[in-house]
């Protein structure tokens, strides 16, 4: 016993730094998320509810901004990078539990895309699609344009990866995690709320931190 002990210690190094290079990928085919069970880097778990993501790179990515718009766009990466960035550092928290202190993120604050759009009068929600396929999220006009709600390029002070939802992805920096849409593809603006993908099963539409675990209130500004 005490000999497989240290074989253990011996390999544990080397069995983490490959779930870290591999889980990514794993988590990507995985629709079940259990995945995330695995013990990863830097705190995160990883969940994916499609059975494959394709990869994009900076040439291939596309995001649109439509709806109740006058000036629908299309950005590229680089037209994205080009814009003023906003960095911020705040704890990431997972409804399930987990939480990851003091996480940097840097992008494009979403008030400003809403802002070049110019969104119309009657919009009340926004839509958020993901190149996924499958995954998507909403948020109300209201917390879209809080000063902490980015449009991320950024994460942990290097580019968002894929395994992370890269090359962009939603950061909602006071809900939980499940609201930071990965791999972000469309945002169009409508005209009421319609309830993402886990919320269509069961989840908080309006998903504040600590609202279901009574730990605090949620934030009003």
């Amino acid at each position: 016993m005490l000999g497989l002990g240290a074989a253990g210690l011996v390999a544990a190094p080397v069995l983490q730094r490959t779930l870290e290079s591999g889980l990514g990928a794993i988590a990507d085919k995985d629709p079940t998320g259990l995945t995330g069970l695995l013990p990863n880097g830097g705190g995160f778990r990883y969940y994916s509810v499609a059975s494959s993501v394709p990869t994009k790179s900076a040439a291939d990515y596309r995001l649109t901004v439509d709806g109740l718009v006058d000036r629908p766009a299309t950005y590229t990466l680089d037209a994205l990078k080009a814009l003023p960035q906003t960095r911020m550092v705040r704890d990431v928290q997972c409804v399930t539990g987990w939480r990851v202190p003091e996480t940097p993120f840097e992008g494009v604050r979403l008030s400003a895309l809403l802002d070049a759009a110019g969104v119309r009068p009657g919009a009340k929600a926004i839509r958020f699609t993901c190149f996924d396929g499958t995954y998507s999220e909403s948020l109300t006009l209201a917390q879209a344009r809080r000063a902490d709600v980015l449009v991320a390029l950024r994460m942990q002070d290097r580019p968002v990866s894929h395994s992370h939802g890269g090359p962009v992805r939603l950061y909602v920096a006071p809900m939980y995690f499940y609201k930071s849409a990965k791999w972000l593809s469309g945002i169009t603006v409508t005209d009421s709320v319609r309830p993402g993908y886990w919320e269509e099963l069961g989840y908080d539409v309006d998903a504040w931190v600590g609202r279901s675990n009574g730990r605090d209130d949620a934030p009003t500004t």
